[in-house]
């Protein structure tokens, strides 16, 4: 999510920078930006990976928990279904 506002807001000042410059017929970089300049290294903190770990186990319990649910239902249903042929 922190990678997509970032790209959006790098790709409005590119534009920004575009419109404001002087108009060029030639392709290529608006002037004033530069590559090295434009991009940040962004870094999760510890607290921002602690919870999304968090979100990915609940995520992999839960569909657990409904697998499990699942298959529990499907043996009640078999019995019943075996218990009524007899």
């Amino acid at each position: 999510m922190r990678k997509l506002t970032f790209a959006f807001a790098v790709a409005a000042a590119m534009g920004a920078a575009a419109l404001a410059g002087p108009a060029s017929a030639a392709p290529g970089m608006p002037a004033g930006v530069s590559a090295p300049d434009a991009v940040t290294h962004v870094q999760m903190t510890p607290m921002e990976r602690r919870m999304e770990r968090r979100a990915v186990r609940r995520h992999i319990e839960r569909r657990m928990e409904r697998r499990a649910m699942r298959r529990h239902m499907e043996r009640r249903m078999m019995r019943r279904h075996m218990m009524r042929n007899m």
